[in-house]
């Protein structure tokens, strides 16, 4: 039997533009940075070749107008361009598209120009990435201790690396003087995020250069800021600002030493929120270690910390018109906890 035509009468010949684009990135672009966007998905997605001037010509814009776009949509890192060894644009590679709180940790970036071999970019930019030769790239492979460290690095990406990956491996080690260890580290931390893209991985090595990180335990400490569960207990507690330090100490212990999940943090920040308009991460925090004390693990088990809780709590005196003298936020059923005298211990220590 010979092969079959499979088709369809309303066939629809369309381009999908993921909601992250339309929802965060639209608003800061112009109509021009807009259309060649769109148009590079389109081609993307029809698999056709082309090139600057033929966008130039849809669109009648100059040459210079395309590379501009190009550009802008490079430093907001929905793509990367790519040159050849005579610096011409040779790709376009476009970018699995994040929310821009995600990449808040490595920001603000200055694009990377391709330049010569040893030659210094002409606004001095100590971050620009040289264009190493195939001498200097068989030197770097040859030498034992990074030979290991590219092959530790093919193994976290499930891939043998290409040579332009290798340059981006010798750019973070000779350039920006990572050593081994930070090297390890950066490529787990981007892995974890669901990064495997190198553009992504050189930009937060660079960022990194640029804080003055040099080993993992700094850049653990300071990416831990930026981590989505951090922003979402932030929110939860109605705070809109970055965390500070003591803050995201806060959250590291609610997480890695209590072991708690965002389900459990969310309980504890909402019955904070109606408690109290101050002292919130102090008030979540007891909240949180004295379900630990109670033995609460999932969300489950706070009901039956909240009866253990209300049978052994101390009966309040009642006045003459019989009404508790329990304080105000009793009237919140599901709030159990007294905060008056929570924060009146709080601001005795």
């Amino acid at each position: 039997m010979g092969h079959l035509k499979i088709y369809k009468d309303n066939y629809s010949d369309a381009t999908t533009v993921s909601n992250i684009f339309i929802d965060e990135y639209m608003r800061d672009a112009n109509d021009a940075q807009i259309k060649i966007y769109l148009y590079l998905i389109r081609m993307l997605n029809a698999n056709l070749p082309f090139s600057v001037s033929d966008i130039a010509d849809k669109f009648n814009h100059t040459e210079k107008d395309v590379m501009r776009a190009l550009n802008f949509w490079e430093r907001h890192r929905l793509l990367a361009l790519e040159y050849d060894e005579e610096h011409n644009l040779s790709g376009i590679h476009l970018l699995e598209l994040s929310h821009p709180e995600e990449l808040a940790s490595i920001r603000p970036l200055a694009p990377v120009v391709p330049l010569p071999p040893k030659a210094e970019p002409e606004d001095g930019n100590p971050y620009a990435k040289p264009a190493y030769t195939l001498e200097q790239l068989k030197k770097f492979k040859s030498d034992e201790t990074t030979s290991q460290l590219l092959f530790v690095v093919e193994q976290y990406v499930g891939k043998t690396l290409t040579s332009t990956e290798v340059r981006t491996i010798l750019f973070i080690s000779d350039k920006l003087g990572f050593s081994m260890d930070l090297i390890d580290y950066l490529v787990q931390y981007c892995l974890e995020r669901g990064k495997k893209d190198f553009h992504y991985i050189e930009k937060v090595a660079i960022n990194w250069a640029q804080q003055g990180i040099r080993t993992p335990e700094e850049a653990e400490k300071q990416t831990y800021k930026y981590d989505k569960i951090v922003y979402d207990i932030m929110k939860a507690l109605g705070k809109n600002s970055a965390p500070t330090n003591k803050e995201v100490e806060y959250i590291k212990c609610w997480t890695k030493v209590l072991g708690y999940d965002m389900d459990v943090i969310s309980t504890a920040c909402e019955r904070t929120v109606l408690g109290t308009d101050k002292h919130r991460f102090e008030y979540a925090d007891s909240i949180l270690k004295s379900w630990h004390r109670a033995g609460v693990h999932h969300p489950s088990d706070i009901a039956r910390a909240d009866e253990t809780f209300k049978r052994t709590r101390p009966v309040q005196p009642r006045t003459s018109s019989g009404i508790g003298m329990a304080n105000k936020f009793n009237q919140f059923k599901q709030n159990s906890y007294d905060f008056d005298a929570l924060e009146k211990e709080l601001l005795q220590n």
